[in-house]
């Protein structure tokens, strides 16, 4: 197994990696606590949270198989070389298990609190159906080959897929109502913060060892940054150019909505 080769990028790549880990970890406090202030979750799209537990659990089996496993480890070397480090650190396995665990409370939220006539869409229940079944398959594949690395970068690839699929009910939802209102961007701000930390530790570690496999040997960790950052980007659109609270409160003070106040007011408490 390679080890570093500098001491200070070492250390950058740590720092940089559990700067990663606190804003992505952090990210998921700002909807909870406004889900929990509003007692609502109205403007929170269902299909967001369903499909965003599908990735995060299977992001953290990938996480801790390649992390914990010497038989994947060894597989890993064999496909890749043994001068190559494993691409998950620490930060990675803890984020993915605290991401499981905050995403599973926010479904529970979605079941408690006034929901209005919103239900999740029978389009993203398909598809968490489909993904789970075609990982099972897999799983029956792998067996009798032992092909485990092989396992596990189906469950990486289903975390990027789901990456790609999870904004787009709610960035539609945005659009539609015209609002982000009951959508925190707290949880967009950190998450695109965690985003960069993340891309620039494999950056960090690409540098140290003079090689760029880090990048397609794990090119899940690799799209999902990029993905995440550019859907950060455009939910940061969204509530600061196309539909800001400001200009929305304005609108409702002048016309006498002031039912719609509440919940603008604790919205705008997590900005």
């Amino acid at each position: 197994m390679a080890s570093w080769n500098s001491i200070p990028l070492e250390i950058s790549y740590e720092i940089v990696g559990w700067i990663a880990f606190v804003s992505w970890s952090i990210s998921f406090y700002p909807q909870l606590i406004l889900n929990f202030r509003r007692k609502s979750v109205v403007g929170l799209n269902f299909d967001f949270v369903l499909l965003n537990l599908t990735k995060h659990s299977s992001y953290m089996i990938y996480n801790v198989c390649l992390y914990f496993s010497p038989v994947i480890q060894k597989q890993y070397f064999d496909t890749y070389g043994d001068k190559e480090m494993i691409p998950v650190a620490a930060n990675d396995v803890a984020f993915s298990i605290h991401a499981v665990v905050m995403t599973a409370l926010t479904l529970f939220q979605i079941f408690i609190y006034e929901r209005g006539l919103q239900k999740v869409s029978r389009l993203a229940a398909g598809i968490v159906v489909v993904v789970w079944a075609f990982a099972a398959i897999c799983f029956f594949i792998a067996i009798p080959t032992q092909s485990w690395l092989w396992l596990i970068s189906i469950f990486n690839s289903i975390q990027v897929v789901m990456t790609c699929v999870k904004y787009i009910p709610q960035a539609k939802m945005n659009f539609t109502r015209k609002s982000t209102v009951g959508w925190s961007i707290g949880n967009i701000l950190l998450d695109f913060a965690g985003g960069l930390a993340n891309y620039m530790q494999m950056v960090i570690q690409s540098i140290d060892q003079n090689s760029w496999v880090n990048f397609y040997g794990n090119i899940g960790k690799t799209l999902l940054s990029l993905i995440s950052v550019f859907f950060d980007i455009l939910f940061m659109f969204q509530h600061y150019v196309l539909y800001p609270e400001k200009k929305a409160s304005k609108k409702s003070v002048e016309a006498g909505q002031e039912s719609n106040e509440p919940l603008i007011d604790s919205s705008h408490e997590h900005v």
